[in-house]
């Protein structure tokens, strides 16, 4: 069965201080991204590149896209399998390369998740669903570099 399914966003450059990219630092990198229905985002550069340090960049949300879309696989898994997760947090991290003439790319992104689950029996289950959460990962499996996740799974009793 093939299904797919459509996204939108709508996405605003709100950095013009009123000449446009007239200079490369006259104008902030900041912009406003949105979703029908949900909370805006506030994203800019990476400060490494003139960004505004307290606004989300581009290759943070990238790496919070891998590290939700794994989390929300994973706990899919574990409710097919049985497994009651009671807590999960994730340490994601990426790493990117600038290649010569400005450009870059991710090389790789590492995920943490840390996992809590509801009894001692379920680790070995939690530790194959992460497996299994790696496979089906939407959002890994759409990049063309390496996504490893080291979890850890810990009964809560």
């Amino acid at each position: 069965m093939h299904k797919e399914h459509q996204y939108q966003t709508s996405l605003l450059w709100t950095g013009n201080r009123g000449q446009g990219t007239v200079r490369y630092t006259g104008y902030e990198r900041s912009f406003t991204l949105h979703a029908a229905g949900k909370a805006d985002i506030m994203g800019s550069s990476d400060p490494a590149f003139r960004g505004d340090p307290t606004r989300y960049n581009p290759e943070e949300l990238l790496v919070a896209s891998l590290s939700s879309c794994h989390m929300l696989q994973f706990l899919h898994e574990c409710s097919i399998a049985g497994v009651s997760v009671v807590e999960y947090m994730d340490h994601a991290s990426g790493t990117m390369e600038e290649t010569a003439g400005g450009g870059g790319r991710m090389t790789e992104v590492v995920l943490h998740p840390i996992v809590t689950v509801a009894l001692r029996e379920m680790v070995e289950k939690a530790e194959a669903c992460h497996e299994a959460a790696h496979r089906k990962c939407f959002i890994a499996n759409s990049c063309n570099f390496p996504v490893r996740h080291l979890a850890t799974c810990t009964p809560l009793e």
